[in-house]
């Protein structure tokens, strides 16, 4: 960096859509990235070129930015945002009005950490600490480096967004975030400020976001570059509308998918999946799917039915679709040695590879690897293989399960993906996994793509991809967190999530108390975007044969149907699962909205009423579209609660109560009941009003 007193050099260069400024090697430009969006990109490496990330290369909507300059500060403007970048390549951004949204953080011995005019003063401090707002420690022989970003702390900032951490947080100020994917987490690094602003991480490597008090601080542990977008705008919808617009929105939800799926782990035959369906069918509950669920493969990588379980896959999904049910099958990327397709995935370089050790990835049930998504050519091998064993025989949706991936050891040190190694571009993988099936099933000329996946990264969404909150305890502790997680992931641009009801890991379908979890749970489903049932049940059942032709095999779970719970507990599950069906049309609203502009289907309370401080402030309800008020009960044994009503006309949903001002009430919350309030005049209101 250059020191104080270097003002004559000119290091600023301005460009029709971008300011740049350059120094001994170092490099950072500023440009327009659609409308209200800037894109900052800076290396002390030569340029590689505009790599999108996440980001389109095309957004919906261009602007035509102003760019200037006043002195020793160059300005560019994109509508509602501005940024300034000095002789000595520090940033600010600023708001339509000139308030300061985001700055770097100086502290240097010989530089001014805060040059900006506040008022009529300069505010000068100069400092020993020698800490740089943006810091490259270069890693020997190779054109990467550990980045730091640090930006100066904000009064009283609220940020939300960022995917999916299991942990209660709505509110991520001053909580410190692992940017890795692991089973059950999702790092989505897009963060939605009250200040308002959203920021996008622009880079897919692993590393650490950390909002202190004391400042922001955001890491790459490996990186050619630093890479991030960010936007202004007054309200958090305008906000996560720019972010769609840059990074895409999900396609259109196909109508069947608005019912209930039916999953377990695991069912083992046809015969078995096929005598759910029936028997769903039977007592008139509509179902809109059920899931093969992994292991009804002879070896894992094989990607296909085993005929001896599932002897004509065809036929299964033929009389499924004459019920109105669709078949989920589960994908793994794990590939076993003893896979047919081994030697050629091999062979052609399509498998995740270890820098050191053996290339043993996965040890769960067999020695594998991971096939490498990032590799266009394994995408296509990937996709080639199910349309021959699955979609050919009319399987119409996919479970693309461990898509972190999980690594039995999670070193990402010691990986590397066609497109580098995983340190660098790792936090990518979900989202490579989901466009293999996106593009696959594009080429098949559909256009209502969804496919079930267990993480995402930014721009997941736009391939179709339905997150589920992975392998988590069947727990109220759990289910709390599942809470925030959904809503962050709703924030973080990802509105096609869900869970496994009741949890994955327990759950003893003769326990009381588990029964007591499964009721507030599934009701609480209901008002998420996708109503799924799945878990691993207990009594487990062992296999009949440990090994199979040398093959471990799988166990299975107890029933998880809606009736595996008993019979009171039945009549309660039914009953939602009823609402859910007259639900469909407010929720195929939602989806549209998602569709269109990138709306959340679950949204905190401040989303909808940004001008409420209140509503800024709740964790523990949220809003479900424009017109739902759900306020989950989220601990065992509570039996009432207390619920906020932002200002206008509410109703009980259950009863048609009418409330009026606003304010806290307390509401009586029986075990088969979840607190749930409509917007008067809301037409969703007839669907409670019959149950």
């Amino acid at each position: 960096m250059t020191h104080a007193g270097d003002e004559d050099l000119d290091t600023l260069v301005l460009e029709t859509h971008a300011v740049s400024w350059r120094y001994n090697g170092d490099w950072l430009r500023v440009e327009a990235h659609g409308r209200d969006g800037l894109r900052l990109r800076a290396s002390p490496f030569p340029d590689r070129g505009d790599a999108a990330g996440a980001l389109l290369d095309e957004p919906a909507d261009i602007s035509d930015p102003i760019v200037t300059r006043d002195g020793a500060t160059a300005r560019i403007t994109n509508g509602r945002i501005t940024a300034e970048v000095d002789l000595q390549g520090r940033v600010r951004f600023l708001n339509a009005s000139g308030h300061v949204l985001l700055e770097e953080k100086w502290r240097q011995r010989d530089t001014i950490s805060k040059f900006w005019t506040v008022g009529t003063d300069e505010v000068r401090t100069i400092s020993a600490l020698g800490l740089a707002g943006r810091e490259f420690r270069v890693i020997e022989g190779v054109d990467v480096a550990q980045i730091t970003v640090r930006f100066e702390a904000k009064s009283g900032e609220r940020l939300y967004g960022m995917g999916q951490y299991q942990q209660p947080d709505l509110d991520l100020a001053g909580c410190s975030l692992e940017l890795a994917q692991r089973n059950s987490q999702a790092s989505v690094p897009f963060v939605v400020s009250n200040h308002g602003y959203g920021f996008l991480w622009n880079m897919p490597a692993v590393g650490d976001a950390h909002f202190a008090a004391n400042g922001a601080v955001w890491t790459a542990r490996a990186a050619h570059e630093i890479d991030y977008w960010i936007t202004a705008a007054d309200t958090p919808a305008e906000i996560l509308r720019s972010y769609a617009r840059v990074t895409g929105t999900v396609p259109i939800m196909p109508e069947f998918a608005l019912g209930l799926w039916q999953s377990k782990l695991r069912y083992r035959t046809q015969e078995e999946l096929l005598s759910v369906a029936r028997d769903y069918h039977a007592r008139g509950i509509p179902l809109a799917v059920i899931v093969a669920d992994f292991f009804h493969w002879p070896v894992q990588g094989d990607w296909r039915f085993d005929p001896r379980e599932w002897p004509d896959p065809a036929a299964m999904t033929a009389e499924l679709k004459a019920m109105g049910t669709e078949l989920l099958v589960s994908i793994w990327p794990t590939v076993d040695h003893r896979s047919e397709n081994y030697p050629a995935l091999v062979e052609k370089g399509y498998l995740v590879r270890a820098g050191r050790g053996l290339d043993v990835q996965q040890e769960f049930l067999g020695n594998t690897r991971f096939i490498d998504v990032t590799n266009p050519g394994a995408r296509a091998f990937l996709w080639d293989t199910a349309k021959r064993n699955y979609r050919d025989k009319g399987v119409a949706l996919f479970w693309l399960d461990e898509a972190e991936p999980e690594y039995s050891a999670y070193d990402f040190d010691n990986y590397r993906y066609h497109s580098g190694s995983v340190l660098s571009v790792g936090n990518a993988y979900p989202l490579h996994y989901a466009q293999a099936f996106y593009d696959g099933l594009s080429a098949e000329g559909e256009t209502k793509i969804v496919s079930l996946i267990r993480c995402a990264w930014a721009g997941s969404q736009r391939y179709g991809a339905l997150v589920w909150s992975g392998d988590i305890h069947s727990s109220f502790e759990a289910m709390r967190n599942q809470l925030s997680a959904g809503l962050n992931m709703g924030l973080a641009g990802i509105p096609w999530w869900t869970t496994d009801i009741g949890g994955f890991h327990g759950g003893h379908v003769d326990d009381p108390a588990f029964h007591e979890l499964m009721i507030r749970w599934f009701q609480w489903a209901v008002f998420t975007p996708i109503l799924r049932m799945h878990g691993h049940r207990d009594p487990i059942t062992p296999p009949a044969e440990p090994f199979r032709d040398g093959v471990a095999q799988c166990d299975t779970g107890a029933g998880n149907e809606l009736w595996s719970f008993g019979e009171a507990v039945f009549e309660t599950l039914r009953g939602y699962a009823d609402l859910r069906e007259r639900l469909r049309p407010y929720v195929a609203s939602l989806m549209r909205a998602a569709h269109e502009h990138g709306d959340p289907l679950m949204r905190p309370m401040f989303y909808d009423y940004p001008g409420d401080p209140r509503c800024w402030t709740l964790d523990d309800q949220y809003m479900f579209g424009p017109d739902l008020l759900v306020a989950p009960i989220t601990a065992a044994g509570v039996r009432e609660r207390s619920v906020y009503l932002p200002d206008g006309v509410w109703r009980d949903a259950w009863t048609g109560e009418r409330f009026a001002n606003g304010g806290d009430i307390a509401f009586a919350a029986p075990v088969a009941r979840i607190p749930v309030f409509v917007r008067d005049g809301a037409t969703v209101a007839e669907a409670f009003l019959r149950n």
